[in-house]
């Protein structure tokens, strides 16, 4: 007979930017898990989002959980007094990380699902919607950003809902077993998670729902049902995270489904080839709002972190030695997007800061990524100094690359390429649908702009606010470089989320940049002489003084054809002085490409050469001669000759 838990595992999973961190650092802040850390709410920033990259972003890229202890009346109500601890998940947004969706949702019990008041239901909406029920997950919808101006309350809850009873039955047609009747009893709760509160009556447009989260909490207690495990099983623990400390060495962190964790017991690691070895708890940890503590025991429906096993990897089980039952690995979607990583290779590698330039030590950081990113996956090239990395989009390997930039690497990023599959002997390539905001003014730009993609037009909804919702169909090679495109058409004022939607035979060639590049045809230093000559052949993405080499990309030439330009030309001296000596006022500021940007931009026969203090795009081939050669030779080859 199996029983409960009395404590609540949830994920609180919505699309990006819908406020998933803002809400669960309200939940911390009300639970009083703060104590009297007062200066961390006078700054503003979320503490959910430790890494720098997610300050500077603004998004979540890694899963995280933390503990709410909470003695609120519905605490109560169930039979505890001394309240309930509520673990919590706070999932990324972007479909790029989806993989840490997927691994979230296999610790909990149920999931909050956050639709902002305005925006509503966008594509990671329904992808996190769809592995919720899947999993058979109950539901409970918070519809955000209630005080906004602009919120639509009524029609966001409609949209919610029918994408709930859409995405159920799509599940049921393939077989899925899923119960529609609860579904139609789905809780809908009126939220402000910048302000703190949340109710389940629902607010005036632009006022705030209550004072504070106590329904959100009553909610979660009442709906989400405790963990189940069965009292007479032996030892079941999954590893779905991994974390490490200066002090303890790797951690894993697991969802304990049966049995019991204690300090420093012998447990059996069921590894990913079958093989059961015994290994030591050095260390057991739970959560408490943001820390960690050593607990002697943790129970089933625990999330929970040890030490003492070094190479443990997600996935793997914690069983019991005289009867192990290894729990099932982490399946997740299939990577979408490759790019060729490599050492760097220019002429100015180890010129700065960059300390990291071996093969070896590329290829071990790529491993160490491995080991806790399900989702990405790492291929041998032709090159020894090379590999292919894949994952579910731009956005992911470029966080990626990243973070090896700032950890003092040097890398050569090849050109974004899609990863296709053989379907009954035919190519097939991954599909994306695309959900596009825009005002009514760019329709016509936007629509040319996808049609030139394959994009197919699915539907279009216009919610009379001067704004338009089109929601295409298209493969994922057609969205790369599109977003710079896209913004550069609707002025910087749309807003455009995909997400991976199986995949369909070759869908033809697809037009990529039209322009072509200005590269420089010799080693030295960019000069302001040189370059107001040349401004008018195109734009610069080099300031003036730049230490550049053969083959680098200088600038964009409009015209689709590269040129080779001398970029180093300095102004002959005379004995006259010039008005105009050395003269700024004529310069055209050069852009500043971001590393997202830059392999955007890079054409097919051009990489991106990152480094600690550079970001530079060149030639794959350098030497202007050898690029001639490798023309002809096609264009013979083109002729039949």
């Amino acid at each position: 007979m199996k029983v409960r838990q009395d404590l609540r595992n949830v994920a609180i999973v919505a699309h990006v930017d819908h406020g998933k961190t803002t809400l669960v650092d309200k939940m911390l802040w009300e639970s009083g898990a703060f104590g009297d850390h007062a200066s961390v709410e006078k700054t503003g920033e979320r503490v959910m989002d430790s890494g720098d990259l997610e300050r500077e972003k603004g998004i979540t890229i890694l899963a995280k959980n933390t503990a709410v202890h909470y003695a609120g009346k519905a605490a109560q109500n169930v039979g505890v007094s001394e309240g309930i601890t509520i673990n919590v998940i706070d999932t990324p947004g972007h479909a790029d990380f989806g993989g840490e969706v997927e691994r979230a949702l296999s610790m909990v019990d149920g999931v909050v699902l956050l639709v902002d008041a305005a925006e509503g239901p966008l594509p990671q909406t329904r992808f996190v919607l769809r592995k919720a029920l899947a999993a058979r997950l109950p539901v409970i919808v918070v519809i955000n950003k209630v005080d906004r101006p602009d919120s639509r309350i009524e029609e966001v809850e409609a949209e919610t809902v029918d994408l709930l009873l859409s995405l159920a039955q799509d599940l049921v047609d393939e077989g899925e077993e899923v119960d529609l009747d609860s579904l139609l009893d789905v809780p809908v709760l009126y939220c402000s998670a910048k302000a703190g509160c949340c109710s389940w009556e629902k607010p005036p447009r632009g006022e705030l729902p209550g004072s504070d989260l106590h329904d959100l909490f009553d909610a979660i207690i009442n709906r989400i049902p405790g963990p189940e495990y069965d009292p007479d099983a032996p030892l079941a623990a999954h590893v779905t995270n991994l974390d490490s400390s200066p002090f303890l060495g790797r951690l894993a962190l697991l969802r304990i489904h049966n049995g019991t964790l204690r300090h420093g017991e012998h447990v059996g690691w069921a590894r990913h080839d079958g093989s059961i070895t015994d290994v030591k708890l050095t260390e057991l940890l739970a959560t408490f709002g943001l820390e960690r503590k050593s607990v002697a025991e943790a129970h089933a429906g625990d999330i929970v972190a040890v030490a003492g096993i070094p190479e443990i990897t997600i996935g793997e089980s914690l069983v019991d030695l005289e009867d192990p039952r290894p729990l099932p690995l982490i399946k997740v979607d299939d990577p979408a997007i490759s790019m060729t990583i490599g050492t760097n290779t220019s002429p100015l590698a180890g010129r700065v800061k960059g300390h990291k330039l071996t093969a070896r030590q590329v290829k071990d950081r790529l491993d160490r990524e491995l080991i806790g990113n399900v989702s990405l996956k790492v291929l041998p090239t032709e090159r020894p100094d090379a590999w292919e990395v894949q994952g579910r989009g731009e956005l992911a390997l470029a966080i990626l690359i990243e973070q090896m930039r700032r950890e003092g690497f040097e890398l050569t990023a090849g050109k974004p390429q899609v990863v296709t599959k053989e379907i009954d002997g035919k190519t097939h390539e991954p599909m994306e649908q695309m959900t596009i905001d825009v005002p009514e003014d760019y329709l016509g730009k936007v629509t040319e702009l996808m049609a030139a993609r394959k994009g197919k037009l699915q539907t279009m909804s216009n919610h009379g606010t001067g704004w338009v919702r089109l929601i295409f169909r298209v493969p994922a090679r057609g969205l790369i470089s599109f977003r710079s495109k896209f913004l550069t058409e609707t002025r910087g004022s749309g807003i455009a989320s995909s997400i991976a939607d199986g995949y369909a035979p070759w869908q033809g060639a697809i037009t990529r940049r039209q322009s072509g590049s200005l590269v420089s045809d010799r080693a030295g230093k960019s000069t302001p002489y040189a370059m107001i000559q040349l401004q008018e052949r195109g734009s610069f993405i080099i300031q003036p003084g730049s230490e550049v080499y053969e083959g680098q990309v200088v600038a964009e030439n409009p015209r689709g054809e590269d040129m080779d330009v001398n970029i180093t030309r300095e102004k002959k001296q005379t004995n006259m002085r010039s008005s105009t000596a050395d003269a700024f006022e004529g310069l055209v500021p050069p852009r500043v490409l971001t590393l997202e940007e830059s392999l955007e931009f890079a054409a097919e026969d051009e990489c991106v050469e990152v480094t600690p203090e550079e970001i530079r795009i060149r030639k794959v081939v350098l030497s202007a001669q050898d690029r001639f050669k490798i023309a002809s030779r096609r264009r013979r080859q083109e002729r039949g000759e």
